[in-house]
Parts: C-alpha cells; structure tokens; sequence
C-alpha cells in the first residue's frame, strides 16, 4: 500500500512539470520533481538562439505568475523564457531535484509505483506525473541513401545559429513554424531550400490588429476539444506576419517538393534531378519523450495510451504536455495549467483512493543536484 509520506513523483521539471508541481500542491499532494537538467527550466536553453514565441507575453503565462517584463505584446525570446522559469520555480513549495534522469517506472508490489533512477536510486511514488516533453525525442526521417550522405545532417533539436551554414547550401525539411523560422533566418546568409510534402500553408498572426491568440482566447477556441481543431491547425501550421510568405514569394527562401533520397553529397529531388548539398535540417517534429514507461507497457509503439492526460491503462499514472492532449494549446505555456489542472485531480482522487491521506501541508522548495547525471 501507498504511505502518506509518498509523494506523488513528476518526471520533467520544465513548464508541464512545474505547472503540475503546483497544481499538485493545491490538490493537497505532495510533489517531487525530478529533472535530468541542471535547472528547472525544461529543454528551453537548448533551443535555437533566435526562437522566439509565436504568443505574446500577455498570452503566455503558467497559473499564479504573470510573464511580465516588459511590452505585453512581445513575442518573448528563448532566454525570456528561460528566466521565468527560473523565477516561477523559485515560487514553488515542492521538492525539485535537479540532475535526476529518470530511467524506469515500475508497479511496485503492495500498490504504487517504483521509480529508477541513472544513479541506481530507487524511489517510492503514489503516483506518477510524466512530464517529460518530446524534446528529448526528435523525429527523423529515415529516407533510401541517408547513411551515405557525407553532409551535415541534423534534427533542428541540434541547430542553434546560422554562422556555420554562412555561404553554404542547405535543405531545411519541414513545412511548420521552426522549419520556416529556421529556412528564413538561413537564407540571410546560405542559400536555402524547403523541402516539404505539400505547399507551406499559413495563418495570420493578426487580425483587425490583434495577435490570433487574442481572438483564441475570446472566442473560447483556445479550450475546445483538440479534435475540433487538429485537423485546421496542422493543415495551417505557420504563424505569420507576412514576413515568411513574402520570402518564399520572392524566393528569398526557395520550396520544393520533398526529395526522394539522399545521395554521398547532396539528395535526389522528386523531379529525378540531384544536387550536392551541404546541409540537411530536419525540422520533422518530436515524439513523446517516455521510454522510461517502457516496464509499465502502456505505450503503443512509443505513444502513450492515454484519453485527455489520463492513463487508460494503469490509475496513478497521468501525463501533461502531450501535444493536442486536450486542446490547441496543451502542450503551451498558455495552456498547460489547465490540463494540470485537469490531470492532478483525477490523480489525487486516485492515490488519495489507494489509502493516501487527504490534503497536508508542504515544505517549502528544496532543490538537490546529483552531480554527473544531467542532461
């Protein structure tokens, strides 16, 4: 059996772990956080330099701290970001352990579960919160050739700036709003192909003067059903001013159709034509990053079996920050603190179900690092 002592363990200590941090600590839980990076601030610091949100400030809050900082309007910057993080941890009553990489999560005998750690720890948790992101788990394409290819091959997990790419040939792959952040930005000082499976489509960034997300929020579409929207949103993925769509017009940013394969120096377009490349980019999206749920057996070919952030398959288990989980925006800033919300409650109700006691107070925040073990 669970012990009151137990607490409930959230693997991630990025926005989605933190926002369940908090929302556990309301639901009258006790929360550990483990994260394998130096700092609680999630996989923002290893992100591109340049990324800057598609939401503004005003839009881009977790629960209990406004983003603050300046013009609410901004699209704030990855190193914004990054600070407030820092500062929305610092807030937190919760235990938050850094430098902790989790690497399976078991049934434990008697009820619970049994988390295992790098180090060879093992810890004992009520329940789990997977929140861990995809970062960790870029996608790649796997295309006839590619393991002859001499060029610089890379998932946009790895790019950071366009310094090294100055005078070369590069084929960014991706038709959403990194790929065509990325191209755009390349093409100041390489020249740049896009290659995507289908003509970019784009969506306004404003409207009658007021970003999207100001119209996402007053008209409640920003809460509807991830279903009502998926099909819309991944056929209109990218976010514009009209800057991006000017460039592939002009042809500042050059789209092909997708190539077929690669070749030892370059790739093979659809048209049967090949050219030497210097770079690819791989800018193809990111998978849940859970394989430490591998010993559970809830997932289906590495995707969780789960209904809104719920697990259907082992109670006390429940994720945060899948993309689409819920809405639009579960995998957001904006939009995470409601699916912890959501999540957290059906979880205290389950642990507090297998013989927790009911709600308690909480110490406040203590951060530990496991030196060797970060990310």
């Amino acid at each position: 059996m669970t012990t009151p002592t137990e607490p409930v363990i959230i693997v991630g200590g990025g926005q989605s772990g933190l926002a369940a941090a908090r929302a556990a600590q309301h639901a009258g839980l006790r929360p550990l956080v483990l994260t394998a990076g130096v700092e609680p601030v999630g996989s923002w610091p290893d992100y591109y330099d340049n990324l800057t949100l598609f939401s503004p400030a005003r839009y881009s809050s977790l629960p209990g701290l406004l983003f603050g900082g300046g013009e609410p309007d901004r699209y704030p910057a990855r190193d914004e970001v990054v600070a407030y993080l820092r500062r929305y941890a610092d807030g937190l009553d919760a235990e938050i352990r850094t430098g902790v990489r989790v690497t399976a999560v078991e049934v434990r005998s008697g009820g619970g579960y049994l988390v295992r750690t790098a180090t060879g720890e093992e810890m004992s948790a009520a329940g789990i919160v997977a929140a861990s992101g995809s970062f960790g788990n870029p996608y790649r394409p796997r295309l006839p050739g590619q393991a002859d290819y001499a060029g610089d091959l890379r998932h946009v997990a790895r790019y950071r700036r366009p310094d090294p790419y100055t005078g070369k040939r590069v084929v960014v792959v991706g038709a959403g709003n990194s790929a065509v952040q990325v191209a755009y930005e390349l093409a100041a000082r390489a020249r740049v192909t896009l290659a995507t499976r289908a003509p970019v489509q784009f969506m306004p960034q404003r409207i009658r003067g007021r970003d999207l997300h100001y119209w996402l929020r007053v008209t409640g579409t920003d809460r509807l059903p991830a279903a009502v929207l998926t099909r819309l949103i991944r056929h209109a993925a990218v976010l514009d001013t009209g800057v991006y769509r000017d460039a592939l017009a002009s042809g500042l940013v050059e789209r092909r159709e997708m190539f077929t394969a690669f070749t030892s120096e370059g790739v093979l377009w659809s048209d049967g034509t090949s050219e030497p490349v210097d770079a690819v980019i791989f800018a193809t999206g990111y998978r849940p990053d859970v394989a430490y749920l591998a010993p559970l057996e809830t997932l289906d070919r590495g995707v969780p079996r789960q209904v809104g952030g719920i697990s259907t398959t082992h109670p006390g288990l429940v994720y945060l920050g899948l993309e689409f989980q819920r809405t639009f925006s579960s995998n957001t800033l904006r939009g995470v603190g409601r699916d912890a919300a959501h999540v957290v409650a059906t979880l205290a109700a389950q642990v507090q179900g297998f013989g927790r006691r009911g709600p308690g107070g909480v110490g406040r925040v203590t951060r530990r690092s496991a030196a060797g073990t970060g990310e």
